[in-house]
This record gives C-alpha cells, structure tokens and sequence, in this order.
C-alpha cells in the first residue's frame, strides 16, 4: 500500500512520541475537563490596558500566539517596552487533568507533519491564545529602556489586553529591513507602524548592551520541510530579521525582569541556564584555523567579538561557523535557584538571571513561573517547594531533550523522503558533531545532517568534507493496523575537498550516515 510521504511521517512522529516517553494524545479526563471550558478567562479586578497598541508578531502560520508588544516613547530618552504573556493559569489550573498532561509532556512538539500541543487546542490556539480582537487577561513585564539599552526600573502585573494586529516575521521583517511595502495589517491600525519603528529601535539598542556583555550573535541554520500533495518537496532554511530580532531582545528583556521579580520578592525560581562551553578547548582549535586567538578560559565576550570578526571577514560561511560553535557549546537546562543563590547565567545571552516565562501555551517551565509570579504578587506562599522545583526543573529538560530528539528524528526521515533520487550525487558538508557517541556531518543543500558510522577518525567539529550518497536502509515502522517501510537513513562516501584556509582538509574511507538536521532552541 503506498503511502504520502505526510502521512509516514505523522506515524513516525507518533511512535517517536511514544518511544521517547511523551504522550501524543490526549486522555479522555482531559477532553471531560476541556467541555467544561468554554469561554477565556476574564478578571475586573485587575489592570485594564486593553487601549494600548498591542500586537502579536510570530510565524505565518502560528495560532499559538503567546505574547504582545507595545512601546512607548517616556521623554525622547527613555522608553516603556511592554510585553503581555498569555495568563494560561488562569484557565490550567495546577492538579488538573490539563495541567497533568502539560505537566508530563511539559513542551509542544513541532514536527513537519503534525503538531502534538502541550495544551488542547481549543485553549492553545483559542481561549489561551492572545488572538486578534480578543480580550484576555494576561501577565505584564514592564520595563524602562534607557538610552544605552540597559534596563532601568522594571514590575510585573497583571492586565486585560487586547491584540490590535496579528502580524507575521517575514513581512514585517521586510518592511522594517526596507525591503518590502507596509503590511496591510499595520496600516489597518492607527499609530501602528510609528510604535513597531520605536520597538525596533528599542530592541537594537537592548541588544547591543547584550553583545557588548559578551552575547554571542550567531547565526545558525534551521531547515523547515515543505510538503505539497503530501510529498515532501525541499527543506527550506528560515532566516533572521528584524521582526524576529525584535521579538527575541524583547523577550529576553521579559524574561530578565521575571527573573529580578522574583529574586526581588524572595521566591524560588526554575532558570534557564548554559553553563560555560562544554568543549572550550575545541573553540579555541577552530578559531586557531581561522587565523584568530581566544583565552584559555570560556570568555562571552572575547568569543563575541571573534564572531563579529568573522562574521564581517566570511559572511557566507558564518553559519557553518556558527554550528560549530553551538555543537561545542552544548545545551542549555532548567535548574532550580533560591534566593539570594549565586546565578549561573545564560553564557550565549550574557545575561545573569533568566526564567522562561513568555510561553506558558507551549512551555511548562513558563507556566510554571507564572503561577510563582502570582504568588509573589499577592504574598502567598510559594505553590511548590524547592524540592518540587527541583525536580520539575530536571524532568523539563529531559523532555525538552526527548521533545527535541522527536523532531530531529522527523527531519531525518523528511530528509530521507527528500533524497530518494539523490544517489551517487556529491555534496559538501561540515563536521557539526564528534565525540564517543560518535560524528556528525551536515550537508549544506538541502541542509540535512547524518551520523558518521565508518570513516570518521581524525573528524572534529569544524572539518569541512565532500561527501557522497552511495546506498540508503530501509526501517521497518508501525503503523495503526500494519507495518509500513519507511527510509530514514542514508550511507555516504566521503572525497576530499580542498577546503578554506580555516578548515582541515579531510581525505576518508567510506562512511555510512543517519540523516538529519540541526535544532537550535528559541533563546527566549
């Protein structure tokens, strides 16, 4: 029986779910829970902001809109930067079904073919949702953004809000890079487009404080498959710009000031860390390829500046620099911080305190911080203990890692869909992985990483190689009522490439890869 290429993938995606230790669907207490919903959240009883210039900038086909923004100019120096977070708890209350389901998945699940929300999406995408024309009740992170980007006096709340304008990455990005018209639903909007000009300007300068601390500005690559007629087509690669730049400072800023907020009041935190570079030494030997020096010790702000350099030296390899960096950095992690406890940091963002907390429709760490933020609004004590943070700070990153290795795993396979016909052709690649677990390359087009199975002595992270597509295996997956082949793997021959002065060049046996792709979490 043949089978769309979309419809393989969405049974991959499930039995991946289940094979990590994730739930793909919802159980029947949660749907009885859920008919008893039928109507946001509402609350009199607190702040009404609801006149302000507030929108929802995210990708072209998000419904999970999370958060808002609006600015205002204090005095020609100082600006009021507002960011309004969906208040999910006030539907998902902690104990609950919902709650329960959100608790033990604690992330939405992105694959190419199907989505597995944390929340139902009846809340996720609708009453939870900070929806055009929608009035919602929603935590407020207020900041004051001196003329150096710096963050002057800052307060969480909570408020009704309402979304003036739905708008999307690419076309605002290209109008505010200059390179596309207004988008119609800025122009729909009085004042729209002045205030998304004054965020813009706001965000630079927030994030250039952040560089000048030592943020690292990478650029790396995250490939997205496009299916048409169900058939996988290409994979596509989404830049940055500006709408998404803004979006990131201004929630950093965000989830700086819930951090501070709650040090301030004494409460408990879960942090989003990344400790110090895994693998320093491996940074130092690829910046030492360039032609270039860092110190002995992790340095942000030394690393920063190489990047720069480079960036303005080789901007069309910066990506494949990039990756390396990130491979070498490793993974960032929720931890648990009590007041007055020395904070390890986020040593990508150069910035010390840091909880997730703009995301709360597809993250459990954010709602999690959320209801912390209550508490110490109104002096209650705390909804959960250190020991319980603790451990919902650990299990939250062994299933962001699983929720990841769930999207990867489908990417494979796209990817696998993708180069079907591709046998016998050559392609440059980098090496993005080596340790004993074993090598990593990605090929540049279509952007697809695969494991290295022979080959792959003397490989490290950095080394670029040529590569060529000789064979493919064929895993055998489970389907509803029959088993269904499926390919997910290629095997590869390596060339030699004569490679740039700052790469090793790389001659090799026959090696066999597991395709794949990058994932690089949102910073925020």
């Amino acid at each position: 029986m043949n089978q769309t290429h979309a419809s393989l993938l969405q049974q991959i995606a499930r039995q991946a779910m289940i094979d990590r230790g994730l739930e793909p669907d919802f159980s029947a207490q949660v749907e009885r829970q859920l008919d008893q919903i039928d109507q946001p959240a509402t609350d009199s009883s607190i702040k009404d902001m609801r006149d302000l210039l507030w929108c929802s900038i995210d990708n072209d086909d998000s419904r999970d809109l999370d958060q808002l923004t609006v600015a205002e100019d204090l005095d020609g120096v100082n600006v009021r930067a507002l960011v309004a977070v969906a208040d999910v708890d006030a539907v998902v209350k902690s104990g609950t079904p919902i709650d329960e389901h959100a608790r033990h998945n604690t992330t939405s699940v992105y694959t190419a073919a199907v989505i597995f929300p944390m929340l139902p999406e009846k809340l996720s995408t609708g009453l939870t949702s900070l929806n055009e024309d929608g009035d919602r009740v929603a935590m407020i992170m207020d900041m004051t953004v001196a003329a150096d980007g710096s963050v002057s006096t800052s307060d969480v709340y909570r408020a009704r809000v309402r979304n003036k304008a739905k708008l999307a990455y690419n076309s605002v990005g290209a109008w505010l890079d200059g390179t596309g018209e207004m988008p119609p639903a800025v122009a729909a909007v009085k004042g729209l487009a002045e205030n998304l000009k004054l965020q813009d300007r706001t965000a630079d300068k927030m994030r250039e404080l952040r560089h000048e601390h030592g943020a690292l500005d990478l650029e790396t690559i995250e490939p997205r498959a496009v299916i048409h007629d169900g058939q996988v087509v290409d994979l596509q690669q989404d830049r940055r710009n500006n709408a998404k730049m803004l979006i990131e400072d201004f929630m950093i800023g965000a989830n700086g000031v819930t951090a501070a907020f709650l040090e301030r009041h004494r409460y408990s935190s879960i942090r989003r860390v990344v400790r110090s570079p895994e693998r320093w030494d491996r940074i130092e030997i690829i910046a030492k390829d360039l032609g270039d020096q860092l110190p002995p010790e992790p340095d942000s702000r030394a690393l920063e500046a190489f990047l720069q350099r480079r960036h303005k030296a080789d901007p069309m390899r910066f990506p494949d620099l990039s990756l390396a960096i990130v491979k070498a950095m490793g993974a960032g992690e929720y931890v648990l911080e009590q007041p007055g406890q020395t904070p390890i940091g986020h040593f990508g963002l150069a910035v010390r305190d840091y909880s997730h907390s703009t995301a709360p429709n597809r993250r459990y760490p954010d709602l999690l911080t959320h209801r912390l933020l209550k508490a110490a609004l109104t002096g209650a004590k705390a909804p959960y203990t250190n020991d319980e943070l603790a451990s919902l700070a650990d299990h939250c990153t062994k299933q962001e890692d699983a929720a990841n290795k769930v999207e990867r795993q489908v990417r494979k396979s796209a990817a696998a869909s993708l180069l079907k016909t591709h046998i016998g052709e050559r392609f440059d690649g980098l090496v993005t992985g080596a340790s004993a677990k074993g090598t990593w390359v990605r090929i540049f087009h279509p952007p697809v990483e695969g494991k290295v199975v022979h080959g792959s002595e003397g490989m490290e992270i950095g080394h670029r190689v040529r590569v060529k597509l000789i064979e493919f295996e064929r895993v055998r997956v489970s389907g509803a009522s029959f088993d269904q082949w499926c390919v997910n793997r290629r095997s590869i021959q390596c060339i030699p490439l004569e490679a740039p002065r700052w790469h090793s060049e790389r001659s090799c046996n026959s090696v066999s890869l597991r395709l794949g792709s990058l994932v690089v979490a949102k910073p925020w």
